[in-house]
């Protein structure tokens, strides 16, 4: 994982099981989402801020965990909502869990 001066959550990140194939929250509404991120803290996939139901980040404000990775597929970024910087993760990405739908 690359090192980054800016971010002081790194040592948070935490190898995780997705815990779904699809936005989590989406999945149980039965609603569309266009990217998905991985909470690196539990494992919660969650849609985009430019999905209709924000998922990621909503679950973010719930938990406080504080970073996601980039995971339609693994994207090999991370983004950390307390510091707001994106960073570079290197080799540790999650590998997906089966095919994910796509909806966009």
């Amino acid at each position: 994982m690359a090192d980054n001066d800016f971010c002081s959550h790194l040592d948070t990140i935490q190898k995780v099981t997705p815990s779904a194939r699809g936005c989590e929250d989406c999945l149980a509404l039965g609603w569309e989402w266009f990217h998905l991120r991985v909470c690196r803290t539990c494992g919660h996939v969650g849609c985009c801020d430019q999905s209709r139901g924000k998922h990621a980040t909503k679950h973010f404000h719930r938990s406080k965990h504080p970073i996601i990775e980039g995971y339609d597929p693994p994207e090999g970024w991370g983004w950390c909502y307390v510091d707001e910087v994106t960073f570079d993760l290197g080799g540790f990405t999650t590998p997906q869990v089966g095919p994910i739908p796509r909806y966009y």
